[in-house]
């Protein structure tokens, strides 16, 4: 196994991946991806070199490899007259952090899948198992690099700048620590800037909460309350009519002429005499007996109900001076007494939660001095560690350009200092100068789109110990150079070729002769368009196509020159 330390920002965080694995493309299967209708390119360790014609679709393909990597879609690099487009990507892999944390098992490697419809619905898989297209674009970025012509640009941010040095002085775990530092002090900052410049706001919250809370707690309610109030009134405010019926029942029951007492005793005497007479009428009497005292007991209970309503003539309109107080606070503090009493709970925890103490003020003042402290002696350590690389990374990136035949070229790297930020206290710049005696000058200002490239490489072969990324693909890097420079750019192509596996897109023979593995693409005419075909020479096709690019057409000259350049550079 491999240790991979791979380095990437996202929303404005530094974020280190420490990576452990070994990867090889082996296979890119294409399906209805612009003029492609399906094509399956095989790959092998080295450097594999992608030719063929302008406009035969070599830049095609890489950017279909880079639509499985998780890259962004558009619906218009789907074939014409065709729904979908699917890419699928085979590596030879045995193990991933990532697919561990998923479940995701590895078998005998990967494969990464993403599918397009015109409707623009997108989805993307690994081994078969859905995933979001950012867990796709999280595995890819581990695994291929891809630099293009647009890829300069990157080079040219000094922001980028400062990466590139910071990995190659292996400074991951010195800036992911410092960047959490900084952080942590900012939001001390915060805390300590809010509290202060919301003091008055706090205060007068302050006075607002412990006002509502006396205001509740003199109220003393009780859970229950309102509804036993609104009942109660209910009774007093028909009170007259309460004691009207309980007076009726009462007379019906037990005082009045003709009460139920009366004519139960009446029937009570009568049936005695029967049974007296008649035996069989004790079951009767006997049950007229037990009537007697219930019809007692329903009396005393009417009494103790009368009773009730024998209350204060004034206890109606306190009621209602309860109720409206109980109203007016449910249009301050909640719905239903219990709204309230949570109400006054809350606003008890805001308030503790607002009266900070001096003490604990000072005791975050402490602790921000103390941070700022740390803050201050990290950015300092970062920033003089990333001088010492600077020298030697100056010396090595001077070194390689030599090698790519810009010999008399001046290469600096410029440590300013700046405000702090997450990243220190450094500006990064690469300076370049391609002539002796000129200063050198910032990349936008000086390079050339040749010298780019071969600066790219430089920086590339020297960052091959601690750039671990196992798949780097060149899409025409190598443009406007030729002669001699393309050959020294094809050994430097070869070397990064020795630890990692390079796909190289040119239409320089002088790096296409240097292939471990030689692929042509050739654009084909069909009945329903164009397509994309592509070819593994045997060595004779080989020589021609390498003569083809050195004169453009394929003669007995040239393709004994091929052979020479082969054998040349073999």
């Amino acid at each position: 196994m491999t240790s991979v330390y791979y380095i990437f920002f996202s929303h404005g965080f530094f974020c280190v991946h420490v990576l452990f694995f070994n990867a090889m493309l082996l296979q890119l299967k294409i399906k209805d991806f612009a003029i492609i209708d399906d094509l399956t390119i095989k790959f092998r360790p080295g450097l594999n070199v992608l030719t063929g014609e302008t406009g035969a679709g070599k830049s095609i393909v890489v950017d279909a490899f880079g639509l499985a990597l998780g890259e962004r879609a558009q619906t218009d690099l789907i074939r014409t007259g065709r729904n979908e487009t699917v890419i699928e990507a085979f590596l030879d892999i045995s193990a991933h952090p990532v697919l561990e944390r998923l479940g995701i098992p590895l078998d005998d490697g990967i494969i990464l899948r993403r599918n397009l419809s015109s409707a623009g619905k997108s989805r993307a898989y690994i081994n078969d198992t859905m995933i979001n297209v950012q867990t796709l674009l999280e595995v890819g970025e581990t695994l291929v690099d891809i630099h293009g012509q647009h890829e300069h640009q990157s080079l040219l941010s000094t922001d980028n700048q400062r990466t590139m040095l910071d990995a190659y002085a292996k400074l991951t775990e010195l800036r992911a620590s410092f960047e959490k530092l900084f952080h942590e002090v900012q939001s001390i900052k915060g805390i300590l800037s809010k509290f202060r410049s919301d003091l008055r706001e706090r205060n007068e919250r302050i006075e607002l909460l412990r006002f509502q809370i006396n205001e509740i707690d003199s109220a003393a309610l009780k859970s229950g309350e309102k509804e036993r109030l609104i009942e109660e009134k209910a009774i007093l405010s028909n009170l007259a009519k309460l004691n009207e019926l309980t007076d009726l029942a009462h007379s019906l029951l037990y005082s009045g002429e003709g009460s139920v007492q009366d004519k139960l005793s009446s029937a009570h005497s009568a049936i005695k005499e029967i049974s007296v007479i008649d035996n069989s009428a004790a079951e009767v009497l006997g049950l007229i007996e037990g009537a007697r005292p219930l019809i007692d007991d329903a009396v005393i209970s009417l009494r103790r109900y009368k009773d009730r309503y024998d209350v204060d003539p004034n206890r109606l309109e306190e009621i209602e001076d309860r109720l409206d107080l109980i109203k007016k606070f449910e249009k301050k503090y909640g719905e239903g007494i219990d709204s309230i009493l949570q109400f006054r709970e809350n606003a008890e925890k805001e308030l503790e939660g607002l009266t900070l103490s001096d003490e604990r003020l000072q005791d975050i003042e402490k602790t921000l001095t103390a941070k700022e402290m740390q803050l201050n002696e990290e950015a300092l350590k970062l920033s003089l560690m990333r001088k010492e690389a600077a020298e030697r990374l100056e010396a090595e990136v001077i070194s390689a350009l030599r090698e790519l035949a810009i010999e008399k070229a001046e290469f600096r790297v410029a440590v300013r200092e700046c405000p702090i930020s997450p990243a220190g206290i450094d500006n990064i710049e690469f300076l370049f100068s391609a002539n002796k005696g000129e200063p050198p000058k910032p990349l936008s200002k000086t390079a050339s789109g040749g010298e780019l490239s071969r600066i790219m490489l430089a920086l590339k072969e020297t960052f091959a110990e601690v750039d671990k990324i196992p798949v780097l693909i060149f899409d025409e890097v190598d443009a406007g150079i030729g002669g001699r420079t393309a050959e020294s750019v094809g050994i430097s192509l070869k070397k990064l070729s020795k630890k990692h596996q390079v796909l190289c897109i040119t239409h320089l023979p002088q790096i296409a002769a240097m292939a471990d593995h030689h692929i042509v693409i050739e654009k084909a005419q069909k009945q329903d368009g164009v397509s994309v075909k592509v070819k593994e020479p045997s060595q004779r096709e080989r020589e021609e196509e390498i003569a083809r690019m050195l004169s453009g057409k394929i003669t007995d000259i040239s393709v004994k020159h091929a052979k020479e350049l082969i054998e040349r550079v073999s």
